[in-house]
């Protein structure tokens, strides 16, 4: 079960338009599902980063920050860093199955967009990405 969020993640989500939004909140709801099932990631915490709802790891640093927002045409997207091999390796893995935008981001026309168990495997390696480099 996800957290509330706090007030001000909250207005960022609510800023969100209005088609994007529950897809949004969808992608928030699986990050914290795969990290209760990633104890080695830690406490994830969310916080905003580019005015977008963003998770991080701090106590482990063992992640590498994931956002989620909305694309300039205002779809719902999960972000990573890009310079990160975290959208990259999803794309290899998974060749023409998603929407994706360069090494940045999985797009989502809207919820049945989302194929979750894929998707786990883009999140868990996002909170676990600093462990592989060690």
């Amino acid at each position: 079960m996800s957290p509330d969020p706090t007030a001000a993640v909250a207005d960022a989500f609510d800023k969100l338009p209005e088609t994007a939004r529950a897809t949004a909140l969808a992608l928030r709801d699986l990050i914290y599902e795969v990290a209760a099932q990633t104890p080695e990631a830690g406490p994830v915490e969310e916080t905003l980063r580019w005015g977008q709802p963003a998770y991080i790891t701090p106590k482990t640093k063992s992640g590498s920050t994931l956002r989620v927002g909305a694309t300039k045409a205002g779809e719902a997207a999960i972000f990573a860093h890009c310079g990160t091999r975290i959208i990259s390796t999803y794309a290899a893995t998974f060749p023409d199955m998603d929407r994706i935008e360069g090494n940045r981001a999985v797009i989502f026309a809207d919820v049945d967009a989302i194929a979750p168990d894929r998707l786990r495997l883009l999140i868990r390696h996002g909170l676990t990405y600093h462990l592989s480099d060690r």
